[in-house]
């Protein structure tokens, strides 16, 4: 006798129980299920914070040796990728690519069509960037998306370190990542649309890990924007106000401090240091500490 297949099923594929009669209830207790649902995400991201912590450290070490982040995702996954790399020039003043780089199955117009047969492609054209310095990170609700196992074989191959994102604890894609960050966000609302709790999970797994990268290599003052892009009028403004809050000097002086100095964060360190040394040394200072305010006021033995 044959045996028989068994098909193994993602946890985001199983039917939620829970939902079984979300077409039947009023509107009010229907969105009382999907908040009943949201809910349940921020504890299974708060379970997998340790893992967060080591992929943060592992990137922190990558990017100052002069490598980069790469995201390979496809569908909602890619689009919460894109998302999250796209945010981060404006919020931490990083050039587009710098730091952190999203790939997605089936190109930039993946972001605003959908192109879900592009999650069976073969990423080796995208992952042809992935150098040994890097690190490579997919994100995969089902955890079993072709696209990114061909992005994480393709970076192994070049010795990247990679990490994968996904909502299925039981990957058959864990042995291709050396960090495996899975928060258990079972059984979709909706069976199998993970833009749902899988993609609220993402939001928050990728988010807080760029945050607490671009916090890492000094691209906040405490919890300041302090390298971020003026990119219009009240976030001109908001400069003077950030010099203020960070150093408690008046806004007249940290306008001064801004003219003088010619940029915001050289002006931060002139004022912390009490004005002891020129902005050329400012400069020259934060330079030394590769951006970071708090590491040149240690050198400078002001912090």
């Amino acid at each position: 006798m044959r045996p028989v297949a068994v098909r193994v099923v993602s946890p985001t594929e199983a039917v939620n129980p829970r939902t079984a009669r979300l077409d039947e209830v009023p509107t009010g207790e229907l969105l009382r299920l999907l908040n009943d649902e949201d809910a349940r995400v921020p504890t299974a991201v708060a379970a997998v914070l340790p893992e967060l912590a080591a992929l943060v450290d592992e990137a922190v070490r990558r990017v100052r040796a002069g490598g980069r982040v790469h995201y390979f995702g496809a569908g909602t996954s890619g689009r919460m990728a894109v998302l999250d790399a796209a945010e981060l020039p404006p919020t931490f003043g990083v050039a587009p690519g710098e730091v952190v780089v999203a790939h997605q199955a089936g190109g930039p117009g993946a972001f605003t069509d959908a192109v879900e047969d592009a999650e069976d492609d073969d990423a080796g054209l995208d992952a042809a960037e992935v150098v040994a310095a890097d690190l490579a990170i997919g994100v995969a609700a089902s955890g079993r998306t072709p696209y990114v196992a061909g992005a994480l074989r393709a970076a192994r191959s070049v010795g990247a370190v990679t990490a994968l994102v996904t909502s299925n604890p039981g990957t058959p894609l864990g042995g291709l990542a050396d960090h495996l960050i899975a928060p258990d966000t079972g059984a979709e609302v909706i069976t199998g649309s993970t833009r749902l709790k899988a993609g609220t999970a993402q939001k928050l797994v990728l988010n807080g890990f760029s945050t607490a990268l671009m916090v890492r290599l000094g691209h906040t003052y405490g919890n300041l924007m302090i390298d971020m892009q003026e990119t219009n009028a009240k976030l001109r403004g908001r400069s003077v106000e950030m010099l203020a809050q960070a150093t408690g000097e008046s806004d007249q002086r940290c306008a001064a401090a801004m003219e003088l100095c010619g940029d915001r964060k050289t002006a931060l360190l002139w004022l912390l240091a009490g004005e002891a040394l020129t902005p050329e040394e400012a400069a020259d200072a934060l330079g030394r500490a590769g951006g970071n305010v708090r590491e040149a006021l240690a050198e400078l033995g002001s912090g």
